[in-house]
């Protein structure tokens, strides 16, 4: 898809897309962060079990929103998708602080994942879009940064704002509120039949086409890879502090180590983009995860230097998040525009069955009082897996693209 020059010159789009991935990583942590305050003091009668419902009711809301609403991008436009989903995301937010009870809680979860969960491969897909050729690297991870700078942030409030678990939803929810109007207004539309209005005709794309030569096994390599990829994402942003805190750690360490994993996310991405652009996605994921497998294994040992425990943490964040977004990088150079979106969507969607998967094998071993250092060790194993099924990717499928297209009747 080509831009105007005007277009081009245009900042929006970017801050707008790294904006909604903020929202996404306010979702990824905020839950880590209240989780101790909620089985510690038993509101709305939490505990454990509860917390563990809790954190898989909600990857199953987002997980379905990835699957089954983010394609839609990819008929009616990514603007309109975006906004829709970030204004259900937010609403059904701000329900969370008015929950009578665990189960009311988990349902209002559910429907604010159903929302957030097409956010990413739509905002991907745009920036995909929008990008000059040869930098999907740089894009991706750079509007990636969003999605751990939010938990950054989030990780900073709870600090401000814990044990006041309500607080933190209500921020989250009108931020979402306040983005809508501007990625409404804001947003050119990067699909020629949504900008004039027109929906594409339905076959424009369907996850049918991931099961046409030459794409299933490469779309079911990457989505195996992003299963283990976000099991380690959320396993870990919904279970560090508890985790530590098994470990003989104090509460407000662990929200510290939180908050240093992700600003090591972010530092990962920036690197991770120019290494991928450079060198090639392919090679440079698969480093990645196996160093994120070493460092994740190093974290099972504990740490008594408070500089040492927060440099481990730190380098983890480095390899363990930029791996999962490089998985997004690559789909978004392997597969061709009209179909960017519905991959990304599958490849996100299945992800987040291992999303799901982190916090619950995670959660059943707190409840177990084995997660220290267990935990480390399934994550260390999680992701030596990745890079095993990426190994089978191709580096490139573009010369057999238009074969594949011409194939379709």
């Amino acid at each position: 898809m080509s831009f105007a020059p005007s277009q081009h010159r245009s900042k929006w789009p970017v801050w707008l897309c790294w904006l909604a991935m903020v929202l996404d990583g306010f979702d990824l942590v905020v839950l880590g962060t209240v989780i101790p305050t909620l089985i510690k003091t038993r509101d709305l009668g939490f505990d454990a079990v509860g917390a563990t419902w809790a954190a898989t009711i909600s990857l199953v809301g987002v997980g379905a929103g990835a699957l089954f609403i983010a394609p839609l991008s990819d008929r009616f436009g990514r603007r309109r998708l975006l906004v829709a989903c970030v204004l259900w995301f937010s609403i059904f937010t701000i329900a969370v602080v008015f929950a009578p009870n665990v189960t009311v809680f988990c349902v209002f979860r559910l429907l604010a994942g159903l929302g957030l969960g097409a956010c990413l491969p739509a905002a991907l897909a745009y920036m995909n879009d929008y990008a000059p050729a040869g930098t999907a690297g740089k894009s991706t991870t750079r509007t990636m940064t969003g999605y751990h700078a939010g938990a950054v942030a989030t990780s900073f409030l709870a600090l401000m704002l814990i044990p006041d678990w309500r607080m933190m939803f209500i921020v989250g929810g009108l931020a979402g509120i306040v983005l809508a109007p501007f990625l409404w207004f804001k947003l050119p539309e990067t699909l020629p039949s949504a900008a004039e209005g027109k929906a594409p005709a339905p076959a424009r794309a369907s996850f049918r086409d991931l099961a046409r030569k030459p794409y299933p096994l490469v779309a079911l390599a990457i989505a195996a890879a992003s299963f283990m990829g976000l099991l380690l994402v959320y396993g870990l942003n919904t279970w560090l502090p508890q985790l530590m805190a098994g470990a003989g750690y104090t509460v407000s360490t662990g929200l510290v180590l939180l908050l240093v994993l992700n600003v090591g996310a972010v530092a990962g991405l920036v690197i991770a983009g120019i290494l991928a652009d450079k060198h090639g996605t392919k090679r440079v994921v698969l480093l990645w995860f196996g160093l994120s497998a070493v460092f994740l294994a190093v974290l099972s040992v504990k740490i008594q230097s408070e500089l040492l425990l927060n440099a481990a943490v730190f380098v983890t964040g480095v390899f363990v998040f930029s791996a999962q977004v490089l998985v997004y990088a690559w789909v978004s150079q392997l597969f061709p525009a009209a179909l960017r979106a519905t991959a990304l969507g599958f490849a996100a969607g299945v992800g987040r069955l291992g999303a799901i998967m982190g916090p619950a094998v995670t959660g059943t071993l707190v409840a177990a009082n084995i997660a220290y250092p267990w935990g480390f060790y399934v994550f260390a194993v999680a992701a030596a897996i990745a890079a095993v099924a990426l190994v089978t990717v191709p580096h490139t499928i573009r010369a057999v693209r238009e074969e594949a297209v011409a194939e379709r009747p």
